[in-house]
C-alpha cells in the first residue's frame, strides 16, 4: 500500500490509473509516465515529483504492469488500514483531492494542475482543490507585510 499512497499524493493519480500502469510508459530520465486508460478517455503524460519517481524506481518489475493487482484488493486492503490506524470515512480518492490541494499550494496554475490530474474543466478540477485556512492566512499576512512596507517607501518596487 505505501507506494501506492506515496503515489496517490505525489501525482493526483486515480487509483484505476495507477493499476493500469505500465513500465514501458515510465521515462525515468525525464520524471514521467504517460497514462493511456484514463476515466474520461483522454490519456496525458504526467511529470513525477522526485519522491513518485524513486517510488516507482523501487518497485520490483513482475511484468508489464507496474501494480501487479486489482482494484477490489487495493480496497480491501485500504479498508483494513484504515482500521489499523482508526481513521474513519477516508477513502483512497480522498488522496487525489490532498495531492490537488498541494500543487495549487506550490504556486501551480490552474492549466498547470488541470494537465497533471487530467481534469477536462476549472469546475471539475476546483471541486478537488481545498485551500487550508492556516495557509492563507499566511499567505494573507505576508502579503499584507509587504504591501504595508511599500506603502511606508514608495520608492520601493512591488513584488
Amino acid at each position: 500500500m505505501a507506494p501506492l499512497i506515496v503515489l496517490a499524493v505525489e501525482t493526483g493519480m486515480r487509483l484505476g490509473e495507477m493499476l493500469t500502469m505500465k513500465w514501458d510508459d515510465f521515462d525515468a530520465t525525464h520524471q514521467t509516465i504517460k497514462l493511456r486508460d484514463t476515466k474520461n478517455g483522454f490519456g496525458r503524460q504526467v511529470p513525477l515529483t522526485q519522491l513518485a519517481a524513486e517510488t516507482l524506481g523501487t518497485l520490483p518489475v513482475r511484468g508489464a504492469r507496474i501494480i501487479p493487482t486489482n482494484y477490489d484488493a487495493v480496497k480491501s486492503a485500504w479498508r483494513r488500514l484504515c482500521q489499523r490506524v482508526s481513521i474513519d470515512g477516508l477513502r483512497f480518492h480522498d488522496l487525489r483531492h490532498e495531492a490537488t490541494s498541494r500543487f495549487f499550494e506550490m504556486g501551480l496554475t490552474v492549466p498547470e494542475v488541470a494537465a497533471i490530474t487530467g481534469h477536462r474543466t476549472p469546475t471539475m478540477l476546483l471541486r478537488y482543490a481545498h485551500a487550508d485556512a492556516r495557509k492563507l492566512q499566511a499567505k494573507l499576512a505576508q502579503a499584507t507585510s509587504i504591501h504595508s512596507e511599500s506603502q511606508r517607501h514608495p520608492e520601493m518596487p512591488r513584488e
